[in-house]
């Protein structure tokens, strides 16, 4: 059990069951207290319940990890698992071009978008119920809204990269209201700028440091803020694609991400592997974490069984199930030159294998034997025989090749993971906004502000702790088990010029951030996605044959379509994303 952290198993987990958006949104969260008046006591218990709203996840419906939309949808990854018609609605995003708004609720994106509106709504009952006491009636009123809508904030920021256009509830609109409200409300910017009222009110009123771990204070809010500005700085069209980069945000980037990096709370973990321990958890390189917990005086522990599909499927102690492939693609990418620096244009014209990638083969940065399963290889950083990384654990090799992820999985006798029946759950924290992440956004404001010199030393931070992050990748001999060189970037071997400096933050984040989710949606917003992915798919058609009708059509894959369920539900009240109707 993780001492000190907000006590979020002692809420009941909503059932999730067939509602639409709206009737989640009309539902009182168990636990509510529905007569007398309103209390202190009840308030913090309606905010600790909307804590844990954010972690209610489930494999088929995921709000905590973005693998399934973010890196099976990018070039990241394969879908992975017993073949494409094993979990085949994640198959179907894979090919783009087969996603219908008509997929049935537990098909993914439709049942996503009910669990994050029922978090909105445990969010929406503990403002209601805080609305109507005063500072007398409760000294801790303005921290605890503050909390509530930074997490209600951070459901609608999942849902907009999601969907563009979503209907925004809050707490003061009646049922009726609800029902009326349309996704077409506000523009897409005036959409971004109602969700960024959210995390402005709590970056204003939360405290610098909370007193219970696992609490979001004024930083998080910051860094949250942050992360919407740089979003919202790509301006789309209504066919999604980028049109102008508004200078202004990119400067609030800037000065809010700042805001974090002076303060001097935050820093780079020493060692890449700890974000991916439970030893990391809320370490100072976690800005924003979900919080998850076990042997915590429940049942099952408050688990985190969204990871669950892709553990290694033939390895004896794992069993299942070999979803969350790497693809041949970003296994490339991780190949440096003679200079330790990215093979930028050339990384994808050779396939890696396992017998290149070795102690005298190709070299290349370290991050990879943080990120992929790669034959003989240490996996989840064991050394001993039974954790050595086998080419016989992967379910399906001529369909989805012999790379897997990493990151997300636990070793078996971790005191973090606990298997239930076929599936696994962790009680490691999911963290959704770290320091790298804090650091590389400002660096990228910079260079779009043509500030490039600004970003070398930002993004050489990151790289500087790749370099020295070797210690718990290695063999039982102590050696390496690949031929790592990784440098730090210095004007001299890429000329630091504001395309060059582009180029370099968006391969920074690429690796960094490799197999944890955030690649579709940053190719989305730097309106990349059809040119990086055409061009993806054209090379790994070669490879991959079930990807031979794949194709990302710009103007309409770059967001799932709104259920169409949600729209017949509101007689029409939604309107269709582009290109799906």
């Amino acid at each position: 059990m993780k001492n000190n952290k907000i006590n979020i198993y002692i809420i009941v987990m909503i059932s999730f069951l067939a509602f639409s958006c709206n009737d989640y949104l009309q539902i009182e969260p168990q636990g509510y207290v529905s007569s007398g008046s309103p209390s202190a006591e009840g308030a913090n218990g309606l905010v600790t319940a909307a804590y844990a709203a954010i972690g209610n996840n489930d494999m088929p419906g995921p709000i905590v990890s973005m693998v399934w939309y973010g890196s099976v949808r990018s070039d990241d990854a394969y879908k992975g698992g017993g073949g494409i018609g094993d979990m085949d609605q994640f198959n179907l995003y894979e090919q783009y071009n087969t996603v219908q708004p008509s997929y049935s609720w537990d098909a993914g994106f439709p049942w996503t978008w009910e669990n994050y509106y029922s978090s909105i709504s445990r969010a929406n009952s503990a403002l209601r119920t805080l609305n109507q006491l005063t500072d007398e009636d409760y000294d801790l009123r303005k921290v605890r809204i503050g909390e509530a809508r930074f997490l209600r904030g951070h459901s609608y920021f999942m849902l907009k990269i999601l969907f563009k256009y979503i209907p925004f509830i809050d707490e003061n609109l009646s049922n009726e209201e609800i029902l009326q409200t349309s996704n077409r409300e506000y523009s897409n910017d005036e959409l971004w700028d109602k969700i960024a009222e959210d995390f402005q009110y709590a970056l204003d009123n939360l405290p610098e440091t909370q007193p219970e771990i696992g609490r979001v204070n004024k930083y998080a809010a910051a860094a949250y803020l942050a992360k919407l500005r740089l979003y919202q700085a790509y301006e789309q069209d209504e066919n999604h694609q980028v049109t102008n980069i508004n200078q202004s945000r990119l400067q609030e980037v800037v000065n809010l991400t700042e805001m974090v990096i002076s303060s001097g709370k935050y820093s780079l973990n020493p060692d890449f592997a700890t974000n991916y321990l439970p030893e990391g958890d809320n370490s100072p390189e976690a800005v924003f974490s979900i919080q998850f917990s076990i042997s915590d005086g429940t049942t099952a522990g408050r688990l985190n069984f969204e990871p669950g599909l892709s553990y290694p499927h033939g390895a004896p102690q794992y069993g299942c199930c070999g979803f969350h492939q790497a693809s041949q693609n970003m296994v490339n990418a991780f190949a440096t030159n003679a200079n330790g620096l990215p093979v930028f244009q050339s990384f994808n014209d050779v396939e890696l294998s396992a017998a290149d990638i070795t102690t005298d083969g190709v070299t290349v940065d370290p991050r990879i034997d943080h990120t992929v399963g790669i034959d003989g290889h240490p996996y989840k950083y064991r050394n001993e025989d039974s954790y050595i990384y086998s080419t016989s654990w992967v379910r399906v090799p001529g369909v989805y090749g012999n790379f897997h992820s990493m990151k997300e999985q636990q070793a078996a006798d971790c005191s973090c993971y606990k298997k239930m029946g076929p599936f696994m759950g962790v009680s490691k924290n999911a963290d959704i906004i770290r320091y790298a992440d804090v650091l590389l956004m400002q660096a990228e404001a910079y260079i779009e502000l043509g500030q490039e010199a600004k970003a070398m030393p930002l993004i050489n931070q990151v790289r500087k702790r790749a370099a020295e992050s070797t210690e718990r990748t290695r063999l039982k001999d102590g050696s390496a088990p690949s031929n790592y060189m990784i440098s730090e970037y210095d004007g001299v071997n890429l000329p630091w010029t504001q395309e060059n400096a582009r180029m370099a933050l968006r391969w920074e984040r690429r690796l960094e951030f490799a197999m944890e989710g955030p690649r579709f949606f940053d190719l989305v917003r730097w309106g990349v996605a059809e040119s990086t992915l055409n061009a993806y798919l054209d090379k790994e058609k070669i490879r991959r044959e079930y990807l031979n009708n794949a194709k990302f059509t710009a103007g309409r894959d770059e967001y799932f379509p709104i259920p169409q369920r949600e729209i017949d539900f509101t007689k029409g009240g939604y309107t269709q994303n582009v290109g799906f109707n």
